[in-house]
């Protein structure tokens, strides 16, 4: 008599897994989709400040590469609508996921490029003091630990070797 593996997962069809994912994933987009269109644009809004043109070159460098970075991840983060638009009815749902999930992964680092940057900038702005470079790492060390450490944690102790749901 064998043993057989514990079942794990659910019992459903590629297509249904597929529905499921997407489901998932673009609550999770809507989510970062608001951070990010409220911090782009107050970074919009900056340049036609007075006190813009009071910042110096490296603050006005700064910001320019904090708004870039914005718009490229704004971009990412609504590429999955665009994406399921296009291709929506034209049976590729799974391929779509797998797509939608990396454009979501990827505005999710360039979200963590683009805050590090809006954060630098701010807090150089507002204090002048040389410990910003210090805050601003522990932010970035708290947002690494909380969007992806402890994530990678929770998976690798919850799950198998195996598994692929996710």
């Amino acid at each position: 008599m064998t043993q057989q593996e514990p079942h794990r997962g659910r019992d459903e069809t590629a297509e249904e897994q597929a529905d499921r994912k997407w489901g998932e994933l673009i609550q999770e987009v809507r989510v970062a989709q608001t951070g990010v269109q409220i911090l782009f644009a107050f970074l919009l809004t900056v340049v036609f400040q007075q006190k813009y043109a009071d910042l110096g070159t490296t603050d006005r460098t700064i910001h320019l590469v904090t708004v870039v970075l914005g718009a490229f991840t704004t971009g990412a983060l609504i590429g999955p609508v665009s994406l399921h638009r296009l291709v929506s009815g034209h049976r590729v749902k799974p391929q779509a996921v797998r797509l939608a999930s990396a454009l979501t992964f990827v505005g999710l680092v360039l979200l963590l490029l683009t805050m590090t940057s809006a954060l630098l900038l701010i807090l150089r702005v507002a204090t002048h003091n040389a410990y910003v470079p210090y805050l601003v790492s522990g932010v970035v060390a708290w947002y690494l630990l909380c969007w992806y450490g402890l994530p990678l944690w929770a998976r690798r102790r919850n799950t198998g070797p195996t598994a692929e749901d996710g």
